[in-house]
């Protein structure tokens, strides 16, 4: 067998204990992402859109076979006080939390933690009704 029809072996980037220092373009709005400016080793999302690409299933094995693009959908907040963001695979329906980066756009994390504020699970029209049938104090009186 000749030296040109070998298969040949490439190493896998150990993301779980090695910084990552790869740029990458959004695949959601097109912009070049860089890992500088992140306050991280490790850059996993677009810091202007917050979208982010399925490649783990263990966070930095990048053994996930589907690649789908993952929208940012909520923002939570650890024991620590650390903010991390909620994605979801568009193709699997996955969901990861991501840290947050020192240049993620702030308005966009806000714009996340408010939405369940900006669209409750009932009409907003109903909220002096409710406050009234509960005398005020969360009591519901009949």
């Amino acid at each position: 067998m000749n030296r040109e029809n070998k298969k040949r072996t490439f190493e896998k980037h150990p993301y779980k204990t090695q910084p990552c220092g790869e740029s990458f373009t959004c695949r959601l709005c097109g912009r070049p992402v860089v890992p500088e400016g992140a306050g991280t080793a490790h850059r996993n999302h677009c810091p202007y859109c917050l979208a982010s690409r399925h490649l783990d299933v263990e966070p930095g094995d990048r053994s996930a076979d589907c690649g789908g693009l993952m929208d940012p959908i909520a923002v939570w907040v650890r024991k620590n006080g650390e903010w991390a963001i909620i994605h979801r695979c568009r193709l699997c329906g996955a969901l990861s939390a991501n840290r947050i980066a020192a240049d993620d756009n702030p308005m966009k994390l806000m714009s996340l933690a408010m939405k369940p504020v900006s669209s409750p699970p009932f009409p907003l029209e109903r909220i002096e009704e409710m406050t009234r049938l509960m005398g005020g104090d969360g009591e519901l009186r009949w």
